[in-house]
């Protein structure tokens, strides 16, 4: 039995990436590393996360951003959201950080070769 979450009840989670995080030429790589991640992410928590991983152009914007069915939420009920799958905020932040350090070296190696 599938307990995975119908679309508009997921945590959508808007992660801005910063193009620098791809190395001096990140800017021309930031577009195409966020549609690599994009399908990747689709693999982690999908049963009640959609990722939506975005290139940081604008600083003054959020690097992390919740919301369900459209609707934005604040960190605190990010949290309480989170909470009800038995995830800290916190922690689930630091997963995410990892896996796109992970998915920025597997793209940069595809790069290379």
């Amino acid at each position: 039995m599938s307990t995975e979450l119908p679309r508009e009840k997921k945590l959508t989670v808007m992660c801005r990436i910063e193009p620098g995080c791809l190395g001096p030429d990140g800017i021309d790589h930031i577009e195409s590393f966020c549609r690599y991640s994009h399908q990747e992410l689709k693999k982690v928590d999908s049963d009640f996360i959609q990722w939506l991983p975005l290139p940081r152009y604008d600083k003054s914007l959020a690097e992390m951003e919740y919301s369900v069915d459209s609707k934005l939420l604040s960190r605190d009920k990010a949290s309480q959201y989170l909470a009800y799958f038995k995830c800290e905020l916190d922690e689930f932040e630091e997963h995410f950080h990892d896996k796109v350090s992970i998915l920025i070296n597997e793209f940069l190696a595809n790069k290379k070769s």
